[in-house]
């Protein structure tokens, strides 16, 4: 017999003779979109807990609107689902990022749990498993933190869990982490440098705009003239398998059939392979930025002692595109070259860019546009004639920096 307020709880085996095995409570849930009768079953050698969960379930099944998930699938299954659904809206490399962090991240701290039973618990179980057990830092945990959350924001969108643990947890603090970045004087010793590198041209272009790698080495000789047109980065895109994994090659780039996918809205230009040309991530990143002395000499320079490669491409390497991995080990020699020993990444020169802009008394505005630091949509007002003027001050502004001696630099002790 069940007990007052029990709902459908039941006995196995039924016969009383025999010894127990466990204690079932059943609730009823809504037909299946094929008619079929849906239950969801609790199990449990205490009577007492079958119970307790039962309560419970009868409690979230009215706050979810009469429904619940039923569905038994693993963290992992569901997380692989999501990552072949994400990969229609996301662009290539955002997908990989995300591929990589739950497969290296995610699935080995609980890809074996069922997803309708994560609890907090379990998500800072992964944080744990990134910093403890892989000895890697908050800033990766955080990582993780998100693209959990957000596979399981689409499992709540789904019916599938009721409610995402993901944000019932605070997520693990970025690391703080500051990028060497060149002094004037430094910057002023790369330059000089730089009139005798085959490739001076590229490493100006970076360290007088502030453009990122991507922007630099896929810029176009047509978009090079009174302006610098930032509208395009050149990225190596991810090789996706095309036989979904039955080819049993753990990479996408050694599957017979690999091919590359992007979302509908996602503008792109085939370079050669996997080298593409691809739009800034956001609106803020297509810049237009005046070009002035001394970058645009050296430019010019590059310009009538360079033949013109296939793409049109405004730097290249024996006739070929530069390789953003290469690329970045090439400025390693460069500062090596010019006795600089700071750990000053190529990323750092952005940092620098912002620097000699503040150094010059450039307004923050307007090294927000330079830069394309801005994550809100822009009109592009910038392009107007006033924006260029004062885009044009600025650019002089700072490259008047390095016209004039600097204490502790060469040209200064030389005078």
């Amino acid at each position: 017999m069940r007990g007052k307020g029990e709902g459908s709880i039941y006995r196995v085996p039924k016969d009383r003779t025999q010894p127990l095995k466990y204690w079932v409570a059943v609730v009823e849930l809504p037909a299946g979109p094929d008619g079929k009768r849906r239950r969801k079953p609790i199990r449990s050698k205490s009577k007492t807990i079958v119970i307790e969960e039962l309560r419970k379930l009868q409690q979230d099944k009215a706050t979810a609107g009469g429904d619940l998930p039923t569905s038994s699938q693993t963290v992992e299954q569901w997380f692989r689902n999501w990552l072949t659904l994400t990969g229609r809206e996301v662009a290539p490399n955002t997908l990989a990022g995300y591929r990589s962090t739950t497969l290296n991240h995610i699935l080995p701290a609980i890809g074996g749990v069922n997803l309708s039973k994560l609890t907090p618990a379990h998500v800072r179980r992964v944080h744990d498993h990134v910093t403890d057990g892989l000895g890697l830092s908050s800033t990766t945990a955080l990582l993780a933190h998100r693209v959990l959350s957000l596979g399981l924001k689409a499992a709540e969108r789904e019916g599938r869990i009721l409610r995402n643990p993901a944000t019932l947890v605070d997520p693990p603090r970025k690391a703080v982490a500051e990028l060497e970045a060149l002094t004037l004087g430094e910057a002023l010793d790369v330059l000089e440098h730089l009139k005798d590198e085959p490739l001076g041209a590229r490493w100006a272009t970076s360290l007088l705009t502030g453009a990122r790698r991507g922007e630099v080495i896929g810029l176009e000789r047509d978009r090079v003239a009174e302006d610098l047109d930032f509208s395009w980065q050149l990225q190596r895109v991810i090789w996706e398998h095309g036989c979904g994994g039955r080819c049993g090659k753990s990479r996408g780039a050694d599957c017979p059939s690999r091919r590359h996918s992007f979302p509908a809205d996602f503008e792109h230009r085939q370079i050669d392979g996997g080298l593409f040309w691809t739009r800034p991530k956001s609106k803020a990143g297509w810049r237009i930025i005046p070009l002035v002395d001394p970058l645009r000499g050296m430019l010019e320079q590059h310009l009538s002692f360079t033949e013109p490669n296939l793409w049109g491409l405004m730097f290249d390497l024996n006739g070929r595109p530069l390789d953003p991995d290469d690329d970045s080990a090439r400025w390693r020699d460069v500062l090596k070259a010019t006795g600089i020993e700071k750990d000053v990444h190529l990323h750092g020169l952005r940092h620098t860019a912002v620097d000699l802009l503040y150094l010059a008394g450039v307004d923050e505005d307007l090294i927000t546009q330079i830069l394309g630091h801005s994550t809100r949509a822009m009109s592009r007002s910038y392009r107007s004639k006033a924006d260029r003027a004062r885009m044009l001050t600025a650019m002089e502004s700072m490259s008047s920096l390095f016209s004039r001696p600097v204490e502790g630099t060469p040209q200064a002790v030389a005078e």
